[in-house]
Order: structure tokens, then sequence, then C-alpha cells
């Protein structure tokens, strides 16, 4: 049994459900997370709706539910590592669904201070922050494939949509491109779970940049501890 993402149309951008894009929820107070390698502020992909064991989940969040946010640099795409779990280029955060706001931008540094900011320059601020439009995730629960590929394969057949349409696939096996990487805890350092594999996407408004390959994000659920990582 695999169940694949596919996107579900739009949503709000702070919408507290499982989305692609918009604007990251945290306690009031939490700043903007920023890079490790570079120091600029990182990009935010996508939130997942978790439950108690710190599995994704398709609906809305309950009363013991989590959010689990996923961030990457893209300043410098292809140099900071934020394929890399723990390299300080991406990040993943596991967060109580309830109490949330949005967390406000971070003001851009201004090289010629005093001077009236260009509204380009805004915009390409915005395009490394941000993607360009926010996408519900909708499950598609395929209870005779035993993997994401078939999954994907099936999905495609039935449907008769392409398969890049598929964005990705909650829970279950990762499908590595390469080796096997699943991170281990922080704390505990047992191996942890996949909730959320991704592809980039068919829209370039919500295309995340993997280098075309595909992403993974892992939980402890007893340890409150994530990862994310992808391969191309």
């Amino acid at each position: 049994m695999t169940t694949l993402i596919t996107e579900g149309g739009p949503v709000t951008a702070d919408a507290t459900v499982t989305r692609i894009g918009g604007v990251p929820l945290a306690p009031p107070g939490t700043a903007w997370p920023s890079c490790a390698d570079c120091g600029g502020p990182l990009q935010f992909l996508a939130q997942f709706v978790l439950d108690g064991s710190g599995a994704a989940v398709t609906g809305g969040p309950g009363q013991q539910d989590r959010l689990l946010a996923l961030f990457a640099c893209q300043n410098r795409p292809g140099v900071c590592q934020d394929w890399e779990a723990r390299s300080g280029a991406n990040l993943a955060l596991i967060l109580p669904a309830q109490g949330l706001a949005p967390i406000p931008l971070p003001v851009p540094s201004d090289p010629d201070e005093g001077e009236p900011d260009d509204e380009s320059d805004e915009s390409d601020e915005d395009d490394v922050l941000l993607l360009g439009a926010t996408r519900a995730a909708e499950p598609q629960l395929l209870p005779e494939a035993q993997n994401f590929d078939s999954a994907r394969a099936a999905w495609a057949a039935r449907t008769g949509r392409p398969r890049n349409h598929v964005l990705g696939q909650l829970n279950g096996t990762p499908a590595w491109l390469q080796y096997d990487q699943t991170p281990n805890c922080a704390t505990c350092a047992e191996p942890m779970r996949l909730a959320v594999q991704l592809q980039e996407g068919p829209d370039h408004l919500t295309a995340m940049n993997f280098g075309s390959g595909r992403a993974y994000a892992f939980t402890c659920s007893p340890c409150a501890d994530a990862a994310f990582l992808w391969q191309c």
C-alpha cells in the first residue's frame, strides 16, 4: 500500500493543513531560519500534518497532531549544501499544531541604506523566501501498489495524467535515487522513519529545487526530531 500526494488546489497561505508553499507557521516570536553556510534566510517549502506517532496524515490537525515544516537554502543553489541532512543549509521542524502564527518575513539587507528599494529586488527576495503559489497536497491511496514508482505508474494509468503530477508520497519506504541515506535521530541515535517524500512538481510556480531529484523528510516522534535531505 502506498499513499501518493498530488496537487489539491489552492489554499490560503497560512492554512494549518498539509500544503506546498505559503508562509511558515511557528510559535509566536520565532525568527525566520537562516542558512548555516551563507547566513541568508532559508526558503519555506512545505508543511505536513503529523499524528502522534510522527506519521504524516491526510486531514487537518487534531488536538494531538503536530506540523512538520520544511526549509532549504536557495540563496546560492549548488553551493550551500541543502541536499545534506544536518548540514545547516536546510531545516525540518516538528511543531505543535495549535497556537501558531506566520513567521514574519526577514527584513532584507539594503546595501544602499537611505536609498529607495527597487521593486524588482523585493520580488527577487520574495522568490528566495517563498514559493510562488500555495497548493494543498491531496492524498491518493493505492492499496495495490507496493512501492512509490509502481504506485506512480498505476496512478498515471488510472487518471491519464502525467507521472510528474505526483508530488511524492506520505510515509512508507523511501524510493532512493542513489543509496540509502536514512538519518539517525540526533537524540536517541535510532534510525528515523520516513514522513514525506517529495518531487519538485510540474508547476514552475510551486516547484521546489531538488536538482531534478527527490527529497526525503524523516521524523523521530518520541524525540521530536526531524531531518531533511534530497538526492538527484
